[in-house]
């Protein structure tokens, strides 16, 4: 009696090119290709925008988070997202 073998599976993203030397496999790796981009500049103005911040302007720029100036109708105003993927607001 065999018994069942289990094998973990994983997802692969493969391409068959046939061509005059033949059938070559070309195997990618999306992960490799992907950046893992935080919060830039101006995805952090127009989430600033989007909250009600009238003449938004980048002030600040570090690894962990993004400040944005700008004025709301009671007055001058700042807005400080994370430095990741979403600009998520502090």
């Amino acid at each position: 009696m065999a018994a069942p073998f289990a094998a973990p599976a994983s997802a692969q993203d493969v391409e068959l090119r046939i061509g005059p030397d033949g059938v070559r496999p070309i195997i990618r790796d999306r992960d490799r290709d992907r950046r893992d981009r935080g919060c830039s500049p101006r995805e952090a103005q127009r989430a600033a925008r989007e909250e009600g911040l009238r003449r938004a302007e980048v002030a600040r720029v570090t690894d962990r988070s993004v400040t944005v100036r700008g004025f709301t109708r009671r007055g001058p105003e700042q807005l400080r997202f994370a430095n990741r993927r979403g600009c998520p607001l502090i």
